[in-house]
């Protein structure tokens, strides 16, 4: 059976790789400097899930809140990659005024992006809390932090 540090790694890579595939696939969006933007989400993402894992044991946390943040990060990075491709795909401006190179959606696809984006964001900022929570420092019986 794999630990979860191992299962966050191996989410990380396999999230690098679909982030460097995007990255030849780039052409092809409606919005291409979106696209590069989902490349780089891809990367980004699949590193922080791997630098997630090399850390995961020295996190103590009450096993609820480690569940939590572990599908949290999952769902923060993967929705990540996958709404930006999709934004890119449908050249919309949701959230990314400088990345929609005066691309506009309809006005469903961009509702859609923007919630999506607020729920990217707000899974990663919870995944993050509660990792920084799990990392704080401890006292011995010493008395030594």
């Amino acid at each position: 059976m794999q630990t979860d540090d191992r299962r966050l790694m191996s989410y990380g890579i396999f999230l690098f790789l679909l982030g460097l595939l995007t990255g030849f696939a780039e052409h092809l969006f409606t919005n291409i400097r979106m696209g590069l933007s989902a490349h780089l989400e891809g990367v980004m993402n699949g590193i922080f899930l791997m630098a997630l894992g090399a850390i995961w044991n020295h996190v103590r946390l009450p096993r609820a809140a480690k569940v939590t943040a572990f599908w949290a990060a999952l769902y923060g990075t993967y929705v990540n990659w996958f709404v930006t491709s999709v934004a890119a795909a449908f050249g919309t401006a949701a959230n990314s005024p400088i990345t929609s190179a005066g691309h506009h959606g309809k006005p469903w696809q961009e509702s859609l992006i923007a919630n999506a984006f607020l729920t990217v964001a707000v899974a990663i900022v919870a995944a993050s809390v509660i990792v920084l929570w799990g990392l704080r420092p401890t006292t011995s019986r010493d008395g030594e932090i």
